[in-house]
């Protein structure tokens, strides 16, 4: 099995909903978020998927969110856009175009991120 992974960032504003405490006020992150890639099979040149490829996919995602307030977008009407979510929008996205997405990992702070992967 051969893993890949490619990391890539945005900046953005979001609030909690359903929270007593700071994070209910609108605040903003600059988030890292990682990507990482399964699979078993390589091509004729022994990559797995060519890195190119799996970080224009994860920045056209990450486009949608960048400098955004997160919470007026359509995708998180009425959803508190916590990191959870956040990594399982992008996970999901992901798996749209790039079958062997295995896992999505999003990173708020340097010390606290939240992944998002489905068990096999």
């Amino acid at each position: 099995m051969f893993e890949l992974k490619v990391e890539s960032s945005f900046s953005a504003a979001h609030h909690l909903l359903n929270y007593n405490g700071e994070c209910e006020n609108q605040h903003g992150h600059n988030w890292k978020v990682e990507a990482f890639f399964r699979g078993n099979e390589l091509n004729k040149s022994n990559l797995l998927i060519d890195f190119k490829v799996l970080k224009k996919h994860l920045n056209a995602i990450l486009d949608m969110l960048d400098h955004k307030d997160i919470n007026t977008l359509d995708e998180f009407k009425n959803v508190s856009p916590s990191s959870e979510i956040l990594s399982k929008f992008i996970y999901k996205k992901l798996k749209e175009k790039i079958s062997e997405t295995y896992k999505v990992s999003v990173w708020e702070t340097e010390k606290a991120c939240a992944s998002y992967f489905e068990e096999d």
